[in-house]
């Protein structure tokens, strides 16, 4: 039995834990207690992956070498540049609007001023006339505006609604971030599983998500969509963290379930030591943050996705429990791709409250970046990233 004095130790213990958690937000507190802040600056300062230089391939012809953006903007005009088969996803209510076009104005400053890629809009009612005006207004890029299939987005008529609602009520009493909503669970479940097939999308081979408020901190001087392409990538990400277990208490258990009946679907040489750290037993929690995804919308298509998808579906833990589509496009990613078709965009400098990745370095020089390199979440103790470099140590990736 816990005698008294140990029982107040720990809750003081408990206490300071749970206040460097909430304060590690914070980028003066997280740089003074950062266990990086006692490393070289070089260990930190500079390129720590193999990433460097873009592929000349995703290097748009306007000077012999990697071009700044004065240069593009003089060019911007260019018609014949060759472009992917993509466009931006924004997934957004009416009452996004002004969140949507702060995000676009930061995009199309950075990026689509020359690249001019399409924008695919959806939502579960239509746009209105305001939100398709302001947001044409911002770009001279195509938008597009789609409404959502309800059977797509609303909770499924087979979702038993007593248990359903018993789990929000016990992560309301959790305090579970977003444990009471049902919209965000249909958000979820629409960007794991329909986001991909509809319409709007059929015609595209990869896509860049984009949420309300998000923060695009350097210049793009050439085209990541090129890049996925060229390189026969499937997943991009910037940002990487591990999830609440109290959202997926079950999802792994899922996930083994599905691998024994397919074992089929998993890739050689894939990454699943990213996401478990003794071989597929158990799941560490890792995941790459959706809000930033640049993707192939064909590896969301294939029959192991699907398939996968479909089956994670039909438990029921996307409303019984709070499954995410970052850690089901991230287990996935991982279990059916190569670890080399996963890269991890450095150079593109991005924030979504409360976590940012800004590039280190000469990326940081090269892009004009505004954001400040030590407040990087990169090197905290709750990102994932190391974990992702570890997988090409020692192979020269």
């Amino acid at each position: 039995m816990m005698t008294p004095r140990w029982r107040y130790i720990g809750a003081a213990v408990g206490v300071l834990f749970s206040l460097h958690l909430l304060a590690s937000i914070h980028p003066t507190y997280r740089a003074s207690t950062s266990p990086f802040s006692l490393f070289p600056s070089s260990w930190t300062d500079g390129d720590y992956v193999a990433s460097g230089q873009p592929p000349a391939s995703a290097v748009p012809a306007v000077s012999g070498e990697l071009p700044t953006a004065d240069q593009l903007r003089i060019a911007a005009g260019i018609e014949d540049r060759r472009k992917a088969n993509a466009a931006f996803v924004v997934l957004a209510r009416n009452s996004d609007l002004w969140p949507i076009i702060e995000s676009m104005r930061q995009m199309e400053d950075r990026f689509n001023y020359w690249a001019q890629y399409d924008y695919v809009f959806l939502n579960e009612v239509e746009f209105s006339d305001e939100f398709k005006r302001y947001t044409q207004s911002v770009t001279s890029a195509k938008c597009h505006y789609g409404l959502i299939e309800p059977e797509h987005w609303f909770q499924p008529e087979w979702i038993d609604e007593e248990k359903a609602k018993a789990a929000r009520e016990e992560m309301i009493r959790k305090k579970v971030i977003y444990g009471h909503s049902v919209p965000y669970r249909n958000m979820c479940r629409f960007y794991s599983g329909f986001f991909f097939r509809h319409a709007l999308l059929a015609s595209y081979d990869y896509y860049w998500r984009i949420d309300p408020s998000v923060k695009f901190f350097c210049d793009i001087t050439y085209d990541p969509f090129l890049l996925m392409q060229d390189e026969q990538k499937v997943y991009g990400f910037t940002l990487s963290l591990y999830e609440y277990i109290e959202t997926i208490p079950t999802l792994w258990n899922s996930v083994k379930e599905f691998i024994a009946e397919h074992p089929e679907h998993l890739a050689e040489d894939n990454a699943i030591a990213f996401i478990s750290d003794d071989g597929g037993e158990s799941y560490n929690k890792c995941h790459f943050w959706s809000n930033f995804e640049i993707g192939d919308l064909n590896f969301w298509r294939s029959d192991a996705y699907m398939e996968f998808f479909e089956f994670l579906n039909r438990k029921g833990g996307f409303y019984y429990e709070r499954w995410g589509d970052a850690p089901v496009h991230s287990i996935a990613a991982a279990l059916f791709a190569r670890k080399d078709q996963i890269h991890f965009f450095q150079d593109i400098g991005y924030r979504h409250e409360p976590f940012q990745h800004c590039p280190q370095g000469e990326a940081h020089t090269r892009g004009k970046c505004w954001c400040d390199p030590k407040n990087n979440f990169d090197f905290e103790w709750y990102s994932c990233t190391t974990r992702y470099n570890k997988l090409f140590e020692g192979d020269g990736a």
